[in-house]
This record gives C-alpha cells, structure tokens and sequence, in this order.
C-alpha cells in the first residue's frame, strides 16, 4: 500500500497533472510504481526520460514536431517529479534543471515565436517564457502567474488556449516559483514583481503595452488580484480558485502543500508559516481593484473552500464577476473545457 502522502498526491494531483499536458497513461503508470513518498520523483524522472529519449532520436531524424512534443512532455514530467517534493534538495534541484532544459528544447521546436526573458527582481532573477500569436503584430498580452511550487514550464498547452485567440502569454517564475525560487521567497506583495515585468515587457515592439491582463491559478489567484489593485496598467484580471486570506485555508491543506509553503515562504516551522499564510490577504487590498476581475471557482475545491471567492467578489463589488462551477474541484483542473475558454475569451473581450 502506498504511504499516506503518496495516496493524498494521487487523490488530489491526477486533475492537475492531465489537464497540464501529463498523459493519463504516464500517471497512472508512474504513480502506480511508487510505494514510498520518498520513490516519487524518482519514478517520475524515469517516465521524463523515456519522453527525453524519444524527443533526441526523433530530433535526429529530422521530426521536429514530434521531437518537440516529446521533450514539453518530459519537461512536464521532470516538473510534476518535483512538484512539493524540496524536503530532498538533490533530488528537487536536479528534476527543476532537467525540466528547465527539455521545456526549452521543445519550445524552440515548436514555437519560433517562444522567448526565455529574464528580468532582474530584488536581488534574484524572475524568468518567464513570452510566446506570441502568428501574424498580429501588436498582440494583447496576458501574464500567467503560477500558484504554490508551480512553474512556467507547466503551462505551455495553457498558453495555446490564449495564443490561439489572439493573446500573447508570459509565464512568469516569480518570487518562490521557479527559477526565481532558487534564491527568493514567496511574498505578499506580488504586485512588485508583475510591475516590474511590466516594466520589462512594455518596452518592447512586439505586444500592445496599453492592452495588458493577468490570469493567475491558485496561489496565482490571489497574486492576480492583488497586482491588479496596485499597478493601472493592468486592465483586466482573471483569479481562479485563489485565497481570500490562505491562512483561513490552512486546516483544510494537504500536509504537502503546507510544506511546500513553509519552504517557499522561508518560515522555519509550521508556526510561521501559518503566519506568512496570513500575510497573503485581500483584506483592504480587494476594495482597490477598479479593473474588470473574473473570479472562478469550482465548489468542490478541497484547498480553498468556495467562500473565499466570495468574499474576493463582495469586497471587489461591481467590478468582479464571479463564475462558480459546481462541479469544479481545485482550479477546475477537471473541467479544463469550461474554465480554459473561459478565462481566455474573457480576457480577449476586456483587452479588445
């Protein structure tokens, strides 16, 4: 029988990992090999390889399309391998940097418009991935904020959704996510990082800088929000499935996810964790969002219970629209047909 922790990362990720990319078959086949929490990202960079593999010999043979989604499928799996998993550092270090290498190869196959940014942040480096629509020359441009222990190099079938409306996409590793993980921690005040990307990104020549939404999952849903509140030139946001207050979150988290969030909080316990927790609220932050905001939440969501989306909703007040999925679990990772379109023809309406 599996331990505990792996039993509560099957229950809860399997939504989560498809809807990102990971074939059904490779969870269930991987999962099924793994007893031990500590055999988790092991077992999961063998199935990375094997797409690894299969991405170098079809590169070698001249099938870049193939090549390329073999190496965003190894990239994903190397990703999930780690995914809450820094209580081993080696192990977590090295399946980042895999996933890091073999998501870069994929997108230069198959996306020539797909750009590594980095940008300076407060003594560490925020990464992101910019990609753009074929042939619109000032596109709209969306930033796709991650949640807890969620990275850039999980959301290239999330940006298709948009790109194929017409939307540019940055995905964004920012402060305790990612790349920008490795030498930041998670902080309150997400809004610093996204006008500095905004910074960045509204000089170059090939995005709308007047044109600029926000779509962020889970911890994400709350950094959308609270960005928005601070910097105007965002002009329109979309939360799906974030805290109103994460501390009032923290009884009902898996213990993965709290220890994923005191490692990327930087708390030396769970104690303070609880208290960084508590830092990340909407509490007189909502009241200043005067952009459209679209809030989405699926009733079902186990991590952050529906009445958080309604409390983002009333303190916003007739600026927020609020799409409850009754069905929906966690981000609505499984019903990605609903909120998907949703949340990028939404952003396309506002961003014109």
């Amino acid at each position: 029988m599996p331990d505990e922790r792996v039993e509560a990362a099957i229950k809860n990720w399997a939504p989560r990992f498809t809807s990102q990319g990971v074939d059904y078959n490779d969870f269930y086949r991987t999962t099924a090999r793994v007893e031990k929490w500590e055999d988790w990202c092991r077992e999961w960079l063998v199935t990375g390889d094997t797409h690894y593999d299969l991405a170098v010999k079809a590169e070698a043979s001249g099938n870049s399309i193939s090549a390329g989604e073999a190496y965003i499928s190894a990239a994903l799996c190397y990703h999930f391998g780690k995914f809450v998993f820094q209580d081993f550092h080696d192990e977590y270090m090295s399946a980042a940097n895999k996933s890091v290498e073999a998501f870069a190869k994929g997108l230069k196959l198959l996306d020539p418009t797909g750009e590594r940014v980095e940008i300076p942040f407060d003594g560490a480096t925020m990464v992101g991935t910019l990609r753009r629509p074929v042939d619109i020359k000032n596109p709209p441009l969306v930033l796709l904020l991650p949640g807890l222990d969620s990275t850039k190099e999980e959301f290239f079938s999330w940006e298709n959704v948009f790109l194929k409306r017409g939307l540019a996409t940055f995905s964004l590793d920012g402060p305790g996510q990612g790349e920008c993980g490795y030498n930041s921690h998670i902080r309150p005040d997400y809004e610093a990082a996204v006008s500095t990307a905004v910074d960045t990104l509204t000089k170059r020549k090939d995005i709308d800088p007047n044109r600029i939404g926000l779509a962020g999952v889970s911890l994400g849903g709350y950094y959308a929000p609270r960005a928005a509140a601070f910097e105007p030139r965002v002009k329109a946001a979309v939360g799906n499935c974030g805290p109103w207050n994460f501390a009032e979150c923290w009884s009902v988290l898996p213990s993965l996810t709290r220890a994923a969030f005191q490692h990327h909080s930087g708390a030396k316990n769970e104690e303070e964790a609880k208290a960084n927790a508590n830092k990340l609220s909407l509490e007189g932050v909502a009241q200043k969002i005067k952009q459209p905001l679209l809030v989405i939440q699926g009733r079902l969501d186990r991590l952050i219970p529906w009445e958080q989306a309604v409390k983002i909703v009333d303190a916003v007040g007739s600026n927020a629209e609020l799409a409850m999925f009754e069905n929906g679990n966690h981000v609505c990772n499984n019903i990605p047909f609903a909120y998907r379109p949703l949340t990028a023809d939404w952003l396309k309406e506002k961003l014109g």
